[in-house]
């Protein structure tokens, strides 16, 4: 494992118990650059055929998927642990939330892991006393209920923010037109109202040039969409076929 994998938090699994959560666990953690998933006692055993449909293509998560026989074997080599839930369940801990957890386990020595209990009940008190701190955050008290894969996403989250993921969107977008192309949009528009009277009377003719430049100008077009423009205009000054 290089330097780069060791400071990523290991999530921990503890008796979860459906291999879809399982699997939408791993899309979770997949989707932020998480890898490595430690399962403690999975009810229905592993591998679990549910799970590969429900990660949705997070195969090397689940491939990757050690099993414990205890919680306490599977953070035996991690330095910091935390524990998630919504309650001290009777152990005083330090509390933090899963943004303060990722700020600590990207600047800590040693590998860092988050327990995420069953889905009915949660962690026990004996997996919490294994933490250094609780891991929980502000939530609705009227009604605290998170599922596993909610629960994994929150973290895995706040933990890419210390990572080089790149925005998917940012790949898509195309910067904005030139401002000639603009100029053209926006000479091509005003050849077509100024017949219809729209700049009259003349001496609110400037203003309302400016102002339709400033409403052209303000969504930031890409060349394809000033084309789009361009194309919608030449259209409407068509004569309309017999």
């Amino acid at each position: 494992m290089n330097g780069a994998d060791a400071r990523k938090p290991i999530i921990v699994l503890v008796r979860p118990q459906l291999g879809e959560n399982i699997g939408k666990a791993a899309r979770a953690m997949l989707n932020f650059g998480l890898t490595e998933m430690r399962l403690v006692e999975p009810r229905d055993g592993w591998p679990n055929p549910s799970a590969g449909p429900s990660a949705s293509g997070a195969d090397i998560v689940l491939e990757g998927a050690r099993v414990f026989g205890s919680t306490a074997d599977a953070v035996a080599d991690c330095a910091h642990v935390y524990a998630t839930t919504v309650r001290k369940r009777g152990v005083t801990k330090p509390v933090v939330t899963p943004e303060e957890a990722s700020q600590e386990i990207a600047v800590a020595q040693g590998r860092s892991a988050i327990l995420f209990g069953p889905e009915r009940s949660g962690l026990e008190t004996e997996d919490v006393a294994l933490a250094r701190a609780i891991l929980t955050v502000p939530i609705n008290p009227e009604f605290g209920s998170l599922n596993l894969a909610q629960a994994v996403i929150l973290c895995a989250y706040e933990w890419s923010k210390h990572e080089t993921l790149v925005q998917p969107t940012q790949e898509e977008l195309l910067p904005p037109a030139p401002q000639e192309e603009l100029d053209g949009l926006i000479a091509h528009l005003e050849s077509m109202l100024e017949p219809k009277g729209y700049f009259r009377p003349e001496a609110r003719a400037e203003a309302t040039r400016r102002t339709l430049r400033g409403v052209l100008t303000k969504p930031a077009w890409n060349h394809l969409e000033v084309r789009t423009l361009r194309g919608v205009l030449s259209s409407l000054q068509r004569e309309p076929k017999p």
